[in-house]
């Protein structure tokens, strides 16, 4: 591996910078801004030719070890990469040159466990190897809870305490993670996402809580984001005529780590024509895209893309600050970045519950092919986007980011029928749960971290 590892700063540019190891462990910089890393890895064309061979595995071990440097051995790296990529990764056409990638299969039938198996691996391997003890605490609008908590669950080094808005998870979602027991500690707040993820910013810059070696689990957390950027490589070397051909990603996105990914992966010299970025009716990312003023959406509103319902994303100050600008952790810009390159790199577009559902109901009845939420608000941005173009000619993919039966009440209302459940949802319903649930109060928070 490189002997000169990459350096990771603050967005807030106000913390000095440090390590991956570091980076990934801290979770939070201490000024409260976002670890970036000083400079993105550019593969050669002959390594991104190499992709086409590979399988995801190999991909990922590929991607993540340029960032690590010389901080971990390759065969521990690509042990984690093995044991954390056991499941499979379909592609879907739909028709022509447009596909549906279908990040569903893992154990929690959610994307987030792309990130959240290799992050887990990588800071228990970073733990054990220093005899650290941790504890996570993240804030989740839905999968990202679930996918943590498998992810992390049995970990002797590693405690997890997870944050959720009560009203506005599923069922399944809810009792992914607080099923588990052992290490998993879940609380419910009574509030909105933004909510749970500003009280877990505030245990992290509490300076009394310093000895409780805390980290994240969040995309607020770089050790997330990179592992995302693998499936964004892997589709393209997976759909591409050839490795010079560009292709078109439409993103759902809320919190918009899983778009900082492709972002990444689009630096390392995947030929990326175009990010679409696809929103519900929290749309406060396309609105300041199209006027240049940018307003946090507070409360976040309600809709059934629940991961989505994110009224300031955390992500943004990163893309911010790729763009040449500075935004601190509350949203205000201190620097604008270069709007026309943002304009021109994505388009961004807010769907309605009503455009949603339909989504839903005439991709089944066109395509034969069912989607959820989320991956209905990806679809229906990419037709926008298409028809602003007058043209489908691009290879284009739109991001499946949960199973459509962790949202069958919506899939029934809509279509009149269920989707099938699969392996890792079978039976969850019937299991015993085990929360807490407080007012949204810090002191509340930080009493229940001290008794952790």
């Amino acid at each position: 591996m490189k002997s000169s590892p990459i350096k990771y700063y603050s967005t807030n540019l106000r913390a000095p910078e440090v390590s991956f190891r570091e980076a990934l462990l801290k979770g939070l910089a201490p000024d409260g801004g976002l670890y970036m890393p000083n400079s993105i890895p550019a593969l050669s064309k002959n390594e991104i030719e190499s992709l086409f061979f590979r399988d995801y595995q190999e991909t990922a071990f590929t991607i993540l070890k340029e960032f690590l440097g010389d901080e971990m051995e390759e065969s521990s790296l690509m042990t984690i990469c093995h044991d954390a990529y056991d499941f499979s990764i379909p592609l879907e056409k739909v028709f022509n040159r447009n596909y549906i990638l279908r990040l569903d299969q893992g154990p929690t039938a959610s994307f987030k466990d792309f990130a959240a198996r290799v992050m887990a691996r990588l800071m228990n391997y970073f733990a054990s190897d220093g005899n650290q003890h941790f504890t996570i605490l993240t804030a989740t609008s839905g999968d990202t809870g679930g996918a943590v908590a498998n992810a992390f669950h049995g970990f002797e080094n590693i405690d997890v305490i997870i944050l959720f808005p009560f009203a506005e998870v599923t069922e399944i979602q809810r009792k992914q993670m607080t099923t588990l027991g052992g290490n998993i500690r879940v609380i419910a707040i009574d509030g909105k996402f933004d909510d749970c993820q500003s009280l877990v910013k505030q245990a992290f810059t509490d300076a009394s809580l310093a000895g409780q070696q805390l980290s994240s689990a969040n995309s607020i957390n770089i050790g997330r984001l990179l592992p995302q950027s693998v499936y964004y490589f892997y589709s393209w070397s997976r759909l591409a005529s050839s490795p010079a051909e560009k292709i078109i990603f439409s993103v759902p996105s809320g919190n918009y780590g899983n778009l900082m990914g492709g972002i990444i992966a689009r630096e390392m010299g995947l030929p990326v024509e175009k990010f679409i970025i696809s929103t519900n009716s929290n749309d406060e990312v396309p609105r300041y895209l199209a006027t240049g003023v940018y307003k946090t959406i507070n409360p976040s509103v309600n809709c059934i893309s629940s991961a989505m319902n994110v009224g300031h994303p955390s992500n943004l100050a990163r893309i911010i600050a790729l763009y040449g600008g500075i935004m601190d952790e509350n949203g205000v810009i201190r620097k604008e970045p270069d709007m026309k390159r943002l304009r021109s790199d994505f388009y961004g577009t807010g769907i309605s519950e009503e455009e949603t559902r339909d989504t839903i109901l005439e991709f089944y009845r066109k395509y034969g092919l069912l989607l959820e939420p989320h991956g209905a608000v990806a679809w229906r941005g990419l037709e926008c986007y298409q028809d602003i173009l007058k043209t489908d000619g691009y290879l284009a993919v739109s991001l499946e980011t949960a199973h459509p039966a962790k949202f069958n009440d919506e899939v029934n209302r809509v279509l009149g029928f269920s989707a099938e459940m699969p392996d890792s949802l079978i039976g969850i319903i019937d299991k015993k749960e085990d929360f807490l649930k407080i007012e949204n109060n810090y002191g509340k928070l930080k009493e229940n971290i001290l008794k952790r």
